[in-house]
């Protein structure tokens, strides 16, 4: 077996991205020496125990990083400005600080200024989720075949980069570089616009008139099941989500609300080659998808 990337891992905040990685690490022996995850409540904490997926626990994000060589910010975005804070003059000198967000310019806005000299720090995203969350919701193979983002500040550290790359790749993701403005503009189509509408939508659906509600309910096509699934997920993440990438997002939505309109001239004077087309290109994506293995 190969020789463990860290002698320390700590994981603040161990919801199912921070628990796969646990798992994983657990698992497969070469990613870290020693687990250590830090959550906010005690009962979360008690649960990481009974599962047996770090080998040990604390309450204290200061005294989790104390003498780890990777540290791993694993909770909502919006969390990282005071989890920073409070590790930031405990983080051991050559350590790496990574994490695992949703948007990259808030986190190096939140993050970036407290990281003391010495201490490398390497934002990355995996692309890659459920609509489950907490320690229970964690599973190995989450990460396969799916892609973790890089976007490391300039001037980062190439071997701190690399072995950030390189714990990604022993969880089974492919890896990529991009810069974090791009990173964010990017994923609010692929991610942060999708879950808006969806949460919109099952908004709409709730609003209804209660007999027109539980039709709603009752006879769910695959259509609105699918936005169930997605608006099932984490409210907190995604409120912190929505926040901390508003420039991207809001210019993402106001593409698709004119999309959309456009949408609806085309049905109201009945322009069946526009909808065929949208249809068509739809069709088109999927099957992009299905190619790449990423459907």
């Amino acid at each position: 077996m190969a020789e463990p990337l860290f002698r320390r891992l700590a994981l603040l905040g161990i919801g199912l991205i921070g628990s796969s990685v646990a798992r994983i690490a657990k698992e497969r022996g070469d990613i870290a020496a020693e687990v250590v995850a830090n959550a906010r409540t005690p009962a979360t904490l008690e649960r990481v125990r009974q599962l047996g997926i770090a080998d040990r626990v604390e309450a204290d994000p200061a005294a989790a990083v104390a003498g780890a060589d990777c540290v791993m910010l694993c909770a909502p975005v919006g969390a990282f400005a005071a989890l920073a804070e409070a590790i930031a003059p405990h983080l051991a000198p050559g350590a790496i600080l990574t994490d695992v967000g949703s948007t990259k310019q808030s986190v190096i806005r939140d993050v970036g200024p407290l990281v003391p000299a010495g201490v490398h720090f390497v934002p990355a995203h995996p692309l890659a989720g459920t609509e489950y969350s907490g320690p229970d919701a964690g599973f190995t193979t989450l990460f396969e075949n799916r892609w973790c983002l890089l976007t490391p500040p300039p001037g980062t550290d190439e071997d701190a980069v690399e072995k950030i790359a390189e714990l990604w790749r022993r969880c089974g993701a492919m890896v990529e570089t991009m810069e974090p403005a791009h990173h964010d503009r990017v994923l609010a189509i692929v991610s942060h616009l999708p879950h808006l509408i969806a949460f919109t939508i099952c908004g709409t659906a709730d609003d209804l008139e209660d007999e027109s509600r539980q039709e709603v309910l009752q006879f769910a096509a695959t259509g609105f099941r699918d936005f169930t699934r997605i608006a099932a997920s984490d409210p907190v993440m995604w409120r912190d989500v929505f926040l901390n990438n508003r420039e991207a997002l809001l210019e993402m939505l106001a593409r698709f609300m004119e999309d959309a309109q456009a949408m609806a001239r085309a049905v109201r004077w009945g322009d069946a080659a526009y909808i065929e087309d949208k249809i068509m290109r739809g069709r088109r994506i999927r099957r992009s998808l299905i190619e790449l293995k990423q459907a």
